[in-house]
């Protein structure tokens, strides 16, 4: 990373947020919930010298959570920012993390306020880039290369949608499962049949079963050969009952977009539970929170993999952030029809035999196409 004396200080002039829900023709089914439209909430940061920062808050429960996380960004959020100038985003993020650490316990809302600093660390970031004429992946010194996989496949047909993500250039995907045994067991054989035995298949629960019940459920899983099986348990579940899991099954385990703070995700990583960690950049932390805690990650030989599952800004956030650390594992990238996603992350990188390359343009390299995004814009 840049030494925070190269980073410009920032000053702000003003902070908005923006809500947008796309309708979809088919609803987005887990194991917990069902998404009827696709939202994004986008926070927008303007410097004194007129520097534009995009970034994008995690927003997709419960369906009114956009314009909740947006009122919040506004009413809490935006004036302390306004109050000073700052050294740098991390700063920011630090005295923000700070400040409202007890109105998020208070309020019952810890996550909620987690998400929005971490949506407003990532368009801080991309000031901060733009202010130094590099791309985030540069500023972090890495290199622009990623690798992808196809998410969100759902249990109704899944090998229509393979089919056509293949065609795109896609060479890996995950399989939402915990809807039954039976379809669980039929939609891997048909992906199985469909891939081979060499393409990665990721599987993702949800948090759908117990621990005994995801034993079972694992074991009846496991000849399809599963690159990893994803929050099988409760995310909140007992370090000590990840540890039992892992100790009994054989794929790889996966969790962390549901973990915020750095004493949890140290408490995973010294668990030894983990194959695989996914923090959110849009859920907590932002840059200034996830590059240290990838760097931990990686430096104890677990895959690095950052969760996404949203609008293009917080995506190509998730790209940069991978793109700083590099090293092996993947980029997630929603299968699913969503025109928030191209729309918001403009122009959308072109994606090769599953790896894309991200171009040099300073920030996140994206300009959001605000003309199109009125069509889905709603008051908050």
């Amino acid at each position: 990373m840049k030494e925070i004396s190269a980073i410009k200080p920032l000053r702000i002039a003003s902070v908005k947020a923006h809500v947008y829900r796309a309708p979809i023709d088919e609803p987005i089914q887990t194991s917990f919930g069902t998404m009827l439209d696709r939202p994004a909430l986008v926070v927008r940061i303007e410097d004194v010298e007129g520097v534009v920062g995009w970034g994008e808050v995690w927003c997709n429960f419960p369906s009114v959570g956009a314009e909740h996380r947006a009122r919040v960004l506004e009413s809490v959020v935006s004036p302390i920012l306004l109050e000073r100038e700052w050294t740098s985003p991390t700063e920011a993020f630090a005295t923000l993390s700070k400040r409202l650490h007890i109105l998020g316990i208070q309020s019952g809302e810890p996550g909620t306020i987690a998400q929005i600093i971490a949506g407003t660390d990532i368009a801080l970031w991309d000031i901060a880039s733009k202010k130094l004429g590099q791309p985030l992946w540069q500023v972090f010194g890495g290199t622009p290369l990623i690798q992808t996989y196809a998410s969100g496949l759902s249990p109704n047909n899944p090998e229509k949608l393979v089919k056509q993500k293949w065609a795109e250039g896609y060479r890996a995907f995950k399989l939402k499962v915990g809807f039954g045994t039976q379809k669980d067991v039929r939609n891997l054989k048909t992906l199985r049949a469909l891939l081979g035995p060499d393409t990665p298949i990721m599987i993702d629960a949800n948090q759908a079963w117990s621990v005994t019940s995801a034993l079972e459920h694992i074991l009846d899983l496991r000849e399809f050969n599963p690159f990893w099986i994803e929050e099988p348990i409760a995310a909140d579940q007992p370090i000590g009952n990840w540890i039992e899991l892992a100790t009994r099954v054989s794929i790889p385990l996966a969790a962390g977009e549901n973990m915020r703070g750095h004493s949890q995700f140290n408490e995973a990583i010294d668990s030894g539970a983990f194959a695989v960690l996914q923090p959110d950049i849009g859920k907590w932390g932002g840059f200034s929170g996830c590059i240290e805690l990838a760097k931990r990650i990686t430096s104890k030989g677990i895959l690095f993999c950052p969760h996404w599952l949203g609008g293009g800004i917080g995506l190509l956030a998730s790209m940069h952030l991978k793109a700083a650390i590099g090293g092996d594992g993947f980029v997630e990238v929603d299968a699913n029809p969503n025109p928030l996603r191209e729309l918001l992350a403009n122009p959308y990188p072109l994606l090769q035999n599953g790896s894309i390359t991200l171009s040099d343009q300073p920030g996140l390299g994206i300009e959001p196409n605000l003309q199109a995004l009125q069509a889905f814009q709603v008051p908050h």
